[in-house]
């Protein structure tokens, strides 16, 4: 061995140590991070986030769970920047070649000489930290096309993790010490990317596509499974994401058919590990909410806010999912306590919050006194004032409320219906209602006073808008009280009224993806996808219209890989 090999060699164990020490402080970090020792399990990592790639990440990492699980702008932006500089960091560990070169090198010429094991880390680590900045646009935006258009290279990540993943399966690859958390990175990596796209609307897919990406939404589900059951450094990570995606993508951005039953499963070991954890509550909380247990879920968020004190937007959370408890339950005044905290604490919409307080007064009873003496008209009238814009883009609810609220504008306003009902489509909260009868129920009782009060006031341009949204709600209660005849009959009315309608042009669409899902349910197949390709295809330039999208997406996909039809439906996989 020459001197050339042995100085290699001696700096390749050095590179080694250094690597299985700042892997195991990391991981310490993430456990106080999850025991709610914020502050403590970023100090642990801050003093080493300019010299250490994983202490860089894992800083920016823990930020970005933060702003992810807030909404608040001012974590994002935190987030976003100190993402950057992580990148920056992992940069410097990178080896000094394009990555598809040095790899196709390395599994094609049967040589480990050109990466060592703390270079192949550092690709890892960098393409991570490209995935969570595009993470975090797509929490702004609901859009991944401006971000992919940017500077930003998601396409550098993403080729980056199939190089890596087509690594570990060479059979020329030697593993390092460090294997199971690279994997585990792999694994996340081709896992989220391939989850992600699979539930991008087709009209973005086709553009995505032509640059080179595609997603499978069950190997990406395998993926993170692998990951998450893995003992590695982000093992948490994969679990956290397919949390997320059980608990709320595929119920905002989806049929609200999500595995409640795979997220108890893996939410079990970590609610064990970290009885008080307030992330682990908050799922805990959520996974009470979609079961349909209304008071045990206002029993986890209560306990998740009286488990720390520290981070308290993470309490606004709690109370975003308060205010929707009370509003399945028909508590107006409950609700209303909530829209008016978050009002006043949180930054993430302050249109919105201010929207919904105004929602629940509306719903208030002729006995019932105004709190702080607010009024419903008032309050209305200042939203659209209040519009804000995060990287230049406006959140998407907002507009909703925005909008909803401008007829308040006018001297004599004509009264929105039942607002709060409205904006609980919007996030889907009738497929957490259809759960309890009892809810279901009540909430239809609301909407039939609601369609006798506008059958007895009198008559404005409105008057169609008004009665098709209450149309649309309606017919969701009795889909989920097995009325499926009326059901179909509500959502075919809004339809049928398609040129009445003066504003309210969301209407139409939503009509025909609850219609197809309504199908669906009934082994329709083939009249569901003809609903959703009109859904699709034929209406544009509306409120909520990529959410809108999302949902057809995901109702597409459920419909042309129903089993009857003996076809599975996804694109390849990153691998």
């Amino acid at each position: 061995m020459n001197k050339l090999q042995v100085d290699n060699f001696l700096h390749s164990r050095s590179s080694t140590s250094d690597l299985n020490v700042a892997l195991r402080e990391c991981m310490a970090a993430l456990d106080l991070f999850l025991n709610n020792k914020f502050s403590d399990a970023l100090a642990s990592l801050q003093a080493k986030t300019k010299d250490s790639m994983y202490h860089a990440l894992t800083y920016a990492t823990i930020l970005e769970m933060q702003a992810m699980m807030t909404f608040d702008p001012q974590d994002i932006l935190n987030a976003g920047n100190t993402m950057k500089e992580a990148q920056a960091t992992c940069q410097r560990f990178r080896k000094k070649s394009t990555v598809a070169d040095s790899i196709n090198n390395l599994v094609h010429r049967q040589s480990l000489e050109h990466f060592t094991e703390e270079e192949i880390h550092a690709e890892i680590c960098y393409a991570e930290c490209l995935l969570q900045r595009a993470a975090l646009t797509f929490l702004q935006d609901e859009n991944m096309v401006s971000f992919i258009k940017g500077g930003i290279k998601v396409r550098n990540s993403y080729q980056t993790y199939r190089e890596l993943d087509s690594l570990i399966q060479s059979p020329h690859y030697v593993k390092g010490e460090n294997h199971l958390h690279f994997e585990g990175g792999v694994k996340l990596g081709v896992g989220a990317f391939n989850l992600t796209l699979s539930m991008f609307p087709a009209r973005i897919l086709r553009l995505l596509e032509f640059v080179g990406f595609s997603g499978n939404k069950e190997h990406g589900l395998l993926q993170l499974q692998e990951g998450a059951s893995s003992y590695s450094f982000r093992s948490v990570l994969c679990t956290m994401l397919l949390l997320c995606y059980h608990t709320f993508m595929t119920f905002v951005l989806g049929t609200g058919k999500g595995n409640v039953e795979e997220a108890e499963r893996l939410l079990k070991p970590y609610l064990a590990r970290y009885p008080k954890g307030a992330i682990f509550l908050f799922f805990a909380g959520r996974i009470e909410t979609l079961k349909g247990n209304i008071d045990a879920a206002v029993n986890r968020y209560e306990e998740c806010c009286e488990a720390q004190q520290y981070w308290k937007q993470f309490h606004h959370m709690c109370y975003w999912e308060l205010m929707w408890c009370f509003t399945y339950k028909r508590q107006w005044k409950m609700a209303f306590f909530y829209a008016d905290l978050l009002s006043k604490e949180n930054t993430w919409s302050k249109a919105t919050y201010i929207y919904m307080k105004a929602a629940y007064l509306s719903m208030f009873g002729p006995d019932d006194c105004s709190p702080f003496g607010d009024s419903e008209a008032e309050l209305f009238r200042i939203v659209p004032s209040l519009k804000l814009k995060i990287a230049g883009k406006s959140l998407p609810t907002e507009k909703f409320a925005i909008r909803k609220a401008r007829r308040y504008l006018s001297s004599n306003p004509v009264p929105l219906p039942v607002p709060p009902l409205e904006m609980m489509y919007i996030w889907n909260g009738y497929a957490v209602i259809g759960k309890c009868p009892n809810l279901t129920e009540g909430m239809l009782e609301t909407l039939n006073e609601a369609e006798e009060a506008l059958a007895r006031s009198s008559a404005t341009e409105l008057l169609a808008d008004d009665r098709c949204v209450i149309k649309l709600l309606k017919g969701l209660c009795l889909k989920h009280l097995g009325k499926i005849s009326e059901a179909e009959d509500h959502f075919n009315y809004i339809y049928l009224n398609e040129k009445k309608i003066k504003y309210d042009h969301y209407l139409i669409p939503n009509a025909l993806l609850e219609l197809a899902i309504l199908h669906l349910e009934q082994n329709r197949r083939e009249e569901a996808i003809k609903l959703l390709e009109k859904a699709k295809q034929n209406y544009k330039n509306y409120s909520m219209e990529t959410r809108t999208h999302f949902r057809i997406q995901a109702a597409l996909h459920q419909a042309k890989s129903a089993p009857e039809n003996g076809m599975h439906c996804g694109a390849s996989a990153v691998s």
